[in-house]
């Protein structure tokens, strides 16, 4: 079996999307999300629902060919994972400039050209997130490539991670740590929503008034 291919699938992928799984000292299944561990590892295609079935079908024995133990939870334990190495990114991002937060200059960093994604709080206000996707579309008429737009970490989380304040809207501006960012949001989105539903980068599509 080709190392990179997902034991639920059988389909093979490139790294970023897919999760490496091995056995510790003790025959518990633990994720390796920068695949580094020793040992006999397994992969599986970096979604919540691919990760469900390989625990639900007891599919990581016969992949490490040994008697494991499979937690409960170890879909959250890679959620937990996916948000701490996105968070972490951001803070880097933080010090080296290339976040933009402040509903005014996130727009205008969208409407610029600047910004490489924007990020939403999860519980981010409807007409907030409308007045960036209005700028989105702007910056695409313009001539901008596709800026990405997410909903990941909730208005705590991203205060915690920004060192605090308000924090709604935050734009992701051009650099290694930025381009650092979007590649976790973008494994962090597919896990939880899935390749065919997750979030793609493109402009968001007219609204029709109703109002």
């Amino acid at each position: 079996m080709n190392d990179r291919t997902c034991i639920v699938t059988r389909q093979s992928g490139p790294a970023d999307r897919m999760i490496r799984f091995v056995a510790d000292p003790d025959g518990v299944v633990v994720p390796d999300l920068k695949a580094r561990l020793p040992g006999r590892g397994c992969w599986v295609t970096a979604e919540r629902r691919q990760l469900r079935k390989a625990m639900e079908k007891n599919l990581f024995a016969r992949a490490l060919k040994a008697k494991v133990t499979v937690p409960e939870t170890l879909d959250e334990t890679v959620d937990s994972l996916l948000v701490s190495a996105l968070t972490g990114m951001i803070a880097m991002a933080r010090k080296a400039g290339q976040v933009v937060t402040g509903s005014g200059k996130v727009e205008a960093a969208i409407r610029s050209g600047r910004a490489i994604a924007v990020m939403h709080a999860s519980d981010a206000a409807p007409d907030g997130v409308r007045k960036m996707d209005q700028a989105r579309r702007a910056a695409a008429a313009s001539g901008s490539t596709g800026i990405g737009s997410f909903r990941l970490l909730s208005a705590d989380e991203m205060a915690i991670v920004m060192a605090g304040g308000n924090v709604i809207h935050l734009a992701v501006l051009a650099g290694q740590a930025g381009e650092g960012v979007v590649k976790r949001a973008k494994m962090l989105d597919r896990y939880r929503n899935g390749a065919e539903n997750g979030h793609t980068a493109g402009v968001p599509a007219q609204e029709t008034e109703t109002e």
